[in-house]
């Protein structure tokens, strides 16, 4: 049935208040890297029957907000960080996805740096846990499903735009660039190879500084240019590593 049709938009209303009665929530996929792992922060379930499981982070819509302002809420409550890098990815609406009735989920991605604060999130919280993505098996509900999505599309995009940066400290290095890349797509990159692609990008600025408190040769240490590359972007640039 359309409002193209003949029959009464009244009645049509009133078939959707009384049989049209689904939910609307928001699922969010949060990433942390630790420097060596991909982690995502998952929190025990206490619906039945998933109560031995652990669920990604997630919420229904409120009626005074609109599914961006409903992920960013859930993330502020979650991590206590405002303006997170995120991704809306897709939308999953199966009938017999959630056991207390029909409930559309969109799901979201977002990038953290994980720093000690961050970790003390689930170390204080019993319910909450910063697990390695490697590691992760049955999740409640479909949320493996939505993980799954949600790490390809991270992925796909690590390749094509600059998001990496937001998972790493604001002074790194090029092993610690890489190591990150090598974690996330979980493959072994050739190091002579990613660096001549990394510097034909000229989007990094060299510090002139060094690793200190490191029991090895220190390291050169570099920053993420944001002025160059959205200058570089509006002139069509690509980023492609």
């Amino acid at each position: 049935m359309s409002f193209g049709q003949s029959e009464n938009i009244n009645t049509w209303i009133s078939q959707i208040n009384s049989e049209f009665k689904t939910a609307v929530s928001v699922d969010c996929v949060i990433f942390g890297y630790d420097k060596q792992h991909l982690r995502v922060l998952l929190l025990k379930s206490d619906m039945e029957p998933f109560e031995d499981h652990y669920s990604l982070v997630g919420d229904l819509v409120r009626p005074d907000e609109n599914l961006d302002e409903s992920a960013n809420r859930i993330l502020t409550e979650r991590t206590g960080l405002h303006d997170l890098y995120m991704k809306q990815v897709a939308a999953y609406s199966d009938i017999g996805r959630h056991p207390l009735g029909r409930v559309i989920t969109i799901a979201y991605y977002s990038l953290v740096k994980l720093d000690k604060d961050l970790l003390d999130i689930a170390k204080n919280n019993k319910n909450l846990k910063w697990k390695k993505v490697k590691d992760i098996d049955k999740l409640a509900f479909d949320h493996n499903d939505i993980l799954d999505d949600c790490l390809s599309k991270l992925k796909v995009q690590l390749r094509e735009k600059p998001i990496g940066f937001q998972l790493l400290p604001k002074k790194f290095t090029l092993k610690q660039l890489q190591n990150l890349y090598e974690t996330v797509l979980d493959l072994e990159l050739d190091k002579r190879n990613f660096r001549r692609k990394l510097n034909a990008l000229n989007i990094l600025i060299d510090l002139d500084e060094t690793q200190s408190d490191v029991n090895h040769r220190p390291a050169k240490l570099y920053a993420f240019d944001v002025e160059a590359y959205r200058k570089r972007k509006r002139k069509g640039f690509n980023f492609g590593l």
